[in-house]
């Protein structure tokens, strides 16, 4: 099976927000999307071009164009994002984003009319209908096909930095889980979905897509839904470990992070030097550890069982970053993560809020006002 690549003339970006729309009175997911969308789409068009129908109708995506830098992606999202509040507020609803909704129980909500999503719940059922989850995702550009496999790779060393960094999803249906990212554990049900599998070529890339077509195990290859993964018709490569980030700070932080990472590994090969290809049961220790603790998890750092601070690793990673970030423009955004570190990751904020009030309305209005006036 031959599976295009449509190469990046360079590490350009593309950033997805999944916003939850949230009834201001009640503090609970609102299906709203299909009103809001058809208010604010332009006259002539299907679909907005940059806010998008998600499998809940409590959900609107926001997308950017193909961008050069993070500022103008994050300023892209901005737009949108005052585009969507500002038809939202006639409805009582307001935005956020976080992991998982604190309060609202997945059984209550609606799925889209769209055709994928109905054969989506009609093949994986009770899995499906319980993904009332959000995330952010970021696709990087790359110049050939050939590299494609070895950065994804060798970016799943770098699993539990993002995962910890942007973990938001302590609650689920008003209870405490325990763990930093509930979204990822929920997510993981679907069979294509979670960690990619580790292959050595593009060719054992399309050989393995082949299988899952002609198996009937898929349709198409936007049904594999790996924490990383190439995506041909972009000619991405799109990281979609993170939990929902609240605030465009945090987006911009992971979005320079993520441009970063892939330009320096783009740059050792072009070098001649062979990338690293983690083992498959360190990636997924580290994913969980991060997906548990957060940012107090304890990751492996390499096949002899070593072990440090996830927050240690990051810093120490956004450090070695900081020459990549100059050239790419992005330093401020990329040098926000300490700050965030700072004042802890969203799990962290939200938990921190509900012990003060014990009232999980409150979790809701922090991050109701974490997106409208950042951190």
């Amino acid at each position: 099976m031959d599976i295009p690549f449509n190469p990046s003339a360079g590490p350009t970006l593309g950033v997805e927000w999944e916003l939850e729309l949230v009834d201001r009175d009640s503090r609970e997911l609102s299906p709203r999307a299909i009103e809001i969308l058809e208010a604010i789409t332009p006259d002539g068009l299907d679909e907005h071009p940059r806010a998008k129908h998600e499998l809940l109708q409590s959900c609107i995506e926001v997308v950017t164009g193909v961008c050069e830098t993070v500022s103008e992606a994050t300023g892209q999202l901005a737009e949108t994002v005052a585009e969507v509040q500002a038809e939202a507020d006639r409805y009582g609803v307001g935005l956020m984003c976080s992991g998982t909704h604190p309060m609202s129980d997945f059984r209550n909500e609606k799925i889209s009319p769209k055709e994928r999503y109905t054969e989506l719940v009609e093949n994986m059922q009770h899995l499906a209908r319980q993904m009332a989850i959000f995330g952010v995702h970021v696709h990087v550009g790359v110049t050939a096909k050939e590299k494609v496999v070895p950065i994804v790779n060798a970016l799943t060393q770098y699993i539990p930095h993002f995962l910890a960094f942007s973990a938001s999803s302590p609650f689920w249906i008003s209870e405490d889980t325990g763990l930093a990212s509930y979204r990822s554990k929920v997510f993981e049900a679907l069979p294509t979905a979670g960690l990619p599998f580790q292959l050595d070529s593009w060719d054992e890339f399309e050989m393995y897509m082949e299988a899952l077509i002609e198996t009937k195990t898929i349709d198409t290859i936007r049904e594999v839904w790996w924490d990383i993964r190439p995506h041909p018709n972009f000619g991405t490569i799109e990281m979609r470990i993170c939990d929902g980030l609240p605030s465009l700070e945090e987006v911009g932080a992971v979005t320079a992070l993520s441009q970063c990472l892939v330009v320096m590994l783009d740059r050792e090969i072009d070098r001649g030097y062979r990338l690293p290809k983690p083992k498959q049961w360190l990636v997924r220790e580290n994913k969980w550890r991060a997906a548990r603790y957060g940012l107090d998890a304890k990751i492996v750092v390499d096949n002899i069982r070593t072990l440090r601070p996830v927050r240690d690793a990051l810093l120490g990673l956004v450090e070695e970053l900081m020459p990549t970030a100059k050239r790419l423009g992005c330093v401020d955004e990329l040098g926000a993560i300490e700050t965030i570190l700072d004042r802890g990751a969203s799990y962290q904020r939200q938990r921190e809020r509900f012990a003060q009030t014990g009232d999980m309305r409150d979790v809701v209005d922090l991050l109701l006002k974490e997106m409208q006036n950042g951190l």
